[in-house]
């Protein structure tokens, strides 16, 4: 299918105000000053301006025949057939005034937009879409969409080093950079222990924003730091000195990949990720254990239409990874076909007595992402292709999610047993051990990560080092398509 954005200008202003609102008329109002004037359409800063430029959008993209998905609101659809035959759901996907449509033939519906509204340039293939990068490149001969921070996080170091060159400190980031080595932190930096002094009311305003800038990174596809990101999210409230140096690191870090060609680009891969079925133990029978067990599918669904997907997900836990309060960090990573699509690191609400019990919470977790993921992707129309795969390194773990007859031990651990376990039951996951060497998760999880295997995952993620991958050349006009 093809892809077409485009960017409303002046949103806001197309839709009329949900309330009476009235302002009175200052001095810029030349003979009107100190008139009572009522505001007819939502300006911007209003509180519900944004609620009725969505109310007002809405009513158009139903004119078009599309309806919003009860997973998400923003994301509507329209059965659509290809010339070929094909039935898919053609999406439009609205970001407050960003819009991407996806179908076979995206310009009559650009076309209906753009004579309705002011949009700020021609629908086009997206190449930048909410700050992330988007190019297509050619792999394996199939040309597939990609999304990067390139130029977010090119912008974003320009930007630290700005400031710091203002503060008389040029090379404060290649300095603190090099003690780093080549990784976001030296391996034995531990935030929680950091005894520096605390930083003055600018310099925390400063840490916080750049903890924003680090987190969008990993919203675009910067996995590779999100654990770091993580650890130093938690000291938002009182950051020290060594926190804002470990946040120079890290964007020390960032420049350093880039200028050696290790983009982190999230490559949108349709083809299905290979398992082996003998990972997974498939002579069960769960009817005894949870009899009335069965995954829950939503009444209101749209009729799928397109091709099934594969679910699949890789989980980990560093027990009691925090040393100040040995709670332990979870890491998740789930994949739609061979693509990741959902990242999730973060430390755990409770202390676990055994590595056991920080796999077994963060598989609950990651069980509930799942089950979230499913439904959404339903609502959307797209079928699913049998239970999610889940990856896991701790055999224990393993055995008391995937065979029946396991007991438990840990009484507290009970409700993420039952969840898991009654999970598999409802065949909405299964269950298999990898060696904690294929585990894509560790890299949610551990800062210590030794750089070989670092690499290995950003590899598979993102492709760093492969030579099968190339850019995309569109065709020229005078070219036989």
């Amino acid at each position: 299918l093809d892809i077409s954005a485009c960017n409303v200008g002046n949103a806001y202003l197309n839709a009329e105000c949900r309330e009476k609102i009235w302002t009175i008329a200052g001095p810029e109002f030349g003979d009107d000053a100190g008139c009572v004037m009522l505001i007819t359409r939502a300006l911007y800063g209003l509180k519900s301006s944004g609620a009725a430029w969505r109310a007002h959008f809405a009513e158009t993209l139903n004119g078009l025949g599309y309806f919003p998905s009860k997973a998400d609101p923003d994301v509507w659809l329209k059965p659509a057939v290809k010339p070929d035959g094909h039935e898919y759901y053609a999406m439009i996907l609205v970001y407050v005034d960003d819009v991407l449509h996806i179908h076979h033939d995206t310009k009559p519906v650009m076309q209906a937009i753009d004579s309705i509204y002011r949009l700020k340039e021609e629908a086009a293939v997206p190449d930048r879409y909410l700050g992330a990068n988007i190019d297509r490149i050619v792999v394996d001969g199939d040309v597939r969409f990609t999304m990067s921070s390139r130029e977010y996080i090119a912008s974003s170091v320009a930007n630290v080093e700005k400031t710091l060159a203002a503060d008389g400190e040029p090379d404060r980031l290649t300095k603190y950079g090099r003690k780093a080595g080549s990784r976001p932190f030296p391996k034995e930096y531990r935030p929680e222990c950091d005894t520096s002094p605390e930083l003055d009311a600018d310099k925390a305003s400063r840490y916080l924003q750049l903890i924003g800038v680090l987190r969008w990174a990993v919203e675009l596809g910067r996995i590779d730091i999100h654990t770091e990101v993580s650890m130093l999210s938690q000291h938002q409230c009182l950051p020290r000195e060594g926190h804002l140096d470990a946040i120079y690191r890290i964007f020390w870090y960032l420049s350093r990949q880039i200028s050696r060609g290790h983009e982190a680009r999230i490559i949108f891969d349709p083809t299905r990720m290979k398992t082996d079925e003998n990972l997974f133990n498939t002579a069960t029978d769960w009817k005894d254990f949870y009899p009335d067990a069965e995954e829950t599918i939503p009444m209101n669904m749209p009729k799928p239409r397109g091709r099934s997907v594969k679910v699949s997900c890789y989980v980990d836990a560093d027990h009691a990874s925090n040393r100040a309060t040995r709670r332990s960090h979870s890491g998740i990573i789930i994949y739609v076909q061979n693509t990741p699509i959902v990242w999730f690191s973060k430390r755990q609400n409770t202390v676990e007595a055994s590595s056991f019990g920080s796999e077994l919470v963060a598989l609950r977790l990651a069980t509930e992402m799942i089950v979230a993921l499913r439904y959404k992707l339903r609502m959307f129309g797209v079928e699913i292709d049998g239970p999610t795969d889940v990856f896991c390194d701790n055999k224990s773990v393993v055995t008391n999610a995937s065979v029946p007859t396991s007991t438990l031990s840990k009484k507290h651990n009970s409700i993420c047993y039952h969840l898991v376990r009654e999970a598999q039951a409802a065949t909405i996951i299964r269950v298999a051990w990898i060696d904690g060497e294929y585990n894509q998760a560790d890299l949610l999880t551990k800062s210590t990560l030794s750089n070989e295997k670092k690499f290995g995952i950003c590899h598979e993620l993102f492709g760093w080092g492969r030579k099968d991958i190339f850019p995309y050349v569109a065709p020229s006009a005078d070219t036989d398509a």
